[in-house]
């Protein structure tokens, strides 16, 4: 399913994949995240951290009447506040949605996978 724009000169359709890789890319750049994962891991047998071809394997979009829902499935670094990065993810994610697609998020739901000790 699509998300489709009526314009004066037609419409546009964006896709679900355009929409989870704006958001992967939006979420992998918060200092927290190491990084983004599936969200049926058992399913996709995927254990590990996504790259960024597979976002849309870690990210829901649901479309609603005025807007779309974002589910975001993340993993975290060691000793970061989870609350703090989880509100980044948020707020950055509704940003980039309504910047660079103008399309506004309703909700954006941060699931956290897992947490890794994070390498010097």
């Amino acid at each position: 399913m699509a998300v489709k724009i009526k314009t004066q000169y037609g419409d546009i359709d964006i896709t679900n994949n355009v929409i989870a890789t704006i958001v992967g890319g939006a979420a992998t750049d918060i200092y927290g995240i190491v990084g983004m994962a599936s969200k049926n891991q058992i399913r996709d047998n995927l254990n590990e951290i996504l790259n960024r071809e597979n976002y849309n394997r870690g990210v829901v979009v649901r479309q609603e009447d005025n807007g779309v829902a974002i589910d975001v499935y993340i993993i975290l670094g060691y000793g970061i506040k989870i609350s703090e990065v989880c509100r980044n993810v948020q707020s950055k994610v509704k940003y980039n949605l309504e910047t660079m697609l103008g399309v506004s998020a309703n909700s954006v739901n941060i699931y956290v996978q897992g947490v890794r000790v994070l390498e010097d």
